[in-house]
C-alpha cells in the first residue's frame, strides 16, 4: 500500500469519525481530538436538534462503523438477535462481538478492525487449526483463534506478539483468554454486552429497525 493511499484512508476515517462523533482508529483519534466537530464549513456551528429518526440512524451507523460491516450484514444479525431469547439490543452486540475479525482485534493481533479483517481474508488466521477467510465467521465458545505458523514470522504478527497494539486497544475482555506471545486467543464464553468495548446505545439501534 502506498503512502498516498494510507494518507487518503486515514483522512476518510478521520472524516467519518468526526461525522459519527467517535474515533474509529488510533490515527483518527488524533484528528478527532484536534477537530471534535462534524466535517464541513458549518461543522463548528450549533446544529439544530436532530429528529428522533436522525438520532437512531446515526447510532446504527456508529455501530456499523465500529465493526466495519455493511448494512445488509448488520440487518441480518439484528434479525437473529430479535429471534434470540433476551434483550434484542444486547443480543445484537454480543453476536457481532463473536465475529472472527472482532475477536482478532480484541486479542491484539491487529490494530484496527480493518486490519483484522484483512488478516482473516488473507488466510493468516485459523480457528481450531482450520483456516478461515470469512471475517463474519461466528466463533463458538471454547474455540481457539490463532495465527498460522507460517505467518507468525511476518512483521505485523511479530509486532502484535510484542504487545505493540495494546497501547491503543481496550483491555482484553474477560470472555477471551489470550496468549499474545503465542498469537492465540480462546473464546471462553459468550460475551456479555457490559464487557464489549464498543460505544453504542443499542436500544436506539433496535428502535431504528423497529420503525
Amino acid at each position: 500500500m502506498t503512502n498516498v493511499t494510507q494518507v487518503s484512508r486515514a483522512k476518510r476515517q478521520a472524516r467519518a469519525s468526526r461525522a459519527l462523533g467517535l474515533a474509529l482508529t488510533p490515527k483518527a483519534a488524533k484528528y478527532f481530538e484536534r477537530r471534535p466537530y462534524p466535517p464541513g464549513e458549518h461543522g463548528r456551528a450549533r446544529r439544530k436538534q436532530d429528529s428522533d429518526y436522525a438520532v437512531r440512524l446515526r447510532e446504527k451507523q456508529r455501530l456499523r462503523a465500529q465493526y466495519g460491516i455493511r448494512e445488509k450484514q448488520l440487518a441480518r444479525v439484528f434479525e437473529e438477535a430479535r429471534r434470540t431469547h433476551g434483550l434484542t439490543g444486547e443480543n445484537l452486540i454480543e453476536l457481532l462481538e463473536m465475529r472472527l475479525d472482532a475477536l482478532v482485534l480484541r486479542a491484539g493481533f491487529a490494530r484496527t478492525i480493518a486490519q483484522a479483517r484483512q488478516l482473516v481474508v488473507h488466510r493468516h488466521i485459523l480457528v481450531d487449526g482450520v483456516r478461515v477467510d470469512r471475517p463474519s465467521f461466528r466463533v463458538s465458545e471454547g474455540q481457539l483463534v490463532h495465527v498460522h505458523n507460517r505467518s507468525e514470522t511476518m512483521v505485523p504478527f511479530q509486532v502484535a506478539a510484542a504487545g505493540a497494539h495494546r497501547d491503543v486497544l481496550p483491555n482484553v475482555p474477560a470472555y477471551l483468554d489470550v496468549s499474545l506471545d503465542k498469537l492465540q486467543a480462546r473464546l471462553v464464553r459468550r460475551p456479555k454486552r457490559s464487557e464489549v468495548p464498543v460505544t453504542c446505545e443499542e436500544q436506539l439501534v433496535v428502535e431504528y429497525y423497529a420503525r
